[in-house]
């Protein structure tokens, strides 16, 4: 809730654009991003990827804190499969040298995202009917 609304479909438009980059858009990373959405207050729409720009989408998170919340969120989502792929890695990579953040930084986040990946998966086991 802490992003702007412009930066809330750049999210949106950023999540389904990594989830997608191994090629199998599962239906983990989509109960994600629909939680995101859930949070956001915003409609999950999907992208076309053929009209996708990284590099102007990632333009949209001018603030530090705009940006490492995206980050964070993208590493829980990078998770949730378990297959942090080679795919998702260099699109990470990517992400993490427009928005300054370095190797330590990102190996952190990493490590949060894989907590709050597993910490997602058994909250639906203990609220499951």
């Amino acid at each position: 809730m802490k992003l702007k609304t412009e930066e809330k479909f750049a999210f949106l438009q950023l999540a389904q654009y990594v989830a997608k980059q191994d090629g199998e858009y599962g239906p983990k990373e989509r109960e994600v991003i629909d939680e995101y959405c859930t949070e956001m207050g915003i409609e999950n729409i999907e992208i076309n990827l053929e009209h996708f720009v990284l590099e102007d989408t990632l333009t949209v998170f001018r603030s530090a804190q705009s940006q490492k919340i995206a980050a964070l969120a993208l590493m829980v989502l990078v998770h949730i499969d378990d297959q942090f792929g080679i795919y998702e890695h260099k699109i990470m990579d990517k992400i993490a040298q427009k928005f300054h953040l370095g190797e330590k930084e990102m190996h952190l986040f990493s490590m949060w995202g894989k907590m709050g990946s597993s910490l997602y998966e058994q909250a639906l086991v203990f609220t499951a009917v």
